[in-house]
């Protein structure tokens, strides 16, 4: 009899682990642009470090999930950063960076602090230093389809971006590849070209609108 009430306990615990486990899971897609090109050559790359690619966008759309137990289905998140030096670049330190949180104005007061934090955790200190979170409509849209990275992102009158895929004409010498990896861990990412790449806000002190830069991933994530 005790070893069937031992037996049924453990079954319980485990249970209730995968259960905890389970409403960890969290899933979505998401969308990177910098102000340096991330798909690209060596040659343009060593052009461009030190004098670009201290400032990004880092967009995270949650199709299913919680974070600490809070449901974040649907919702979006929105990190603005300004670097003090190329981000990626192994010769110099970006940190201290500066950033900017863009809530979903559709989460509550419980889910915008869990999406600010699930932003955080998956980004290390990149967006640990947080000048401002700002409340916003946020509208990701996404192709799904194989190697298409047609995207568009909304954040209020902050950010806008749109993508497309890199195509034949987007080669300038040749031997273009992935220079930068992505900013978080994803589960699948691609290159693409930022067709427009804008942020209007006073808290960082710098704004920025550019157009056709190769400086952008399209990628969906998990934890």
């Amino acid at each position: 009899m005790r070893r069937l009430m031992f037996i049924g306990a453990v079954g319980l615990n485990l249970l209730l682990i995968a259960a905890a486990v389970q409403a960890q899971q969290i899933s979505g897609d998401y969308i990177e642009t910098r102000n340096a090109d991330v798909w690209t050559s060596a040659c343009i790359a060593n052009g461009e470090v030190n004098l670009v690619g201290d400032q990004a966008i880092l967009a995270w759309r949650i199709n299913q999930g919680g974070w600490n137990g809070i449901s974040l289905d649907g919702l979006g998140v929105v990190g603005v950063v300004k670097a003090a030096a190329t981000l990626g670049d192994i010769y110099n330190d970006p940190y201290p960076a500066k950033a900017v949180m863009i809530v979903d104005v559709k989460a509550n007061a419980e889910q915008q602090q869990a999406l600010v934090g699930l932003a955080q955790e998956m980004t290390g200190d990149l967006l640990r230093n947080v000048v401002e979170v700002r409340v916003a409509p946020i509208d990701m849209q996404m192709s799904h389809h194989m190697h298409d990275a047609k995207t568009l992102l909304r954040a209020g009158e902050l950010v806008r971006i749109e993508t497309r895929s890199v195509s034949e004409k987007d080669h300038l010498c040749g031997n273009e590849g992935v220079y930068y990896s992505p900013l978080t861990k994803l589960v699948h990412s691609m290159p693409a070209v930022a067709e427009l790449d804008r942020y209007d806000g006073p808290a960082l002190g710098v704004i920025w609108t550019l157009h056709g830069k190769r400086s952008a991933f399209v990628g969906s994530f998990a934890r």
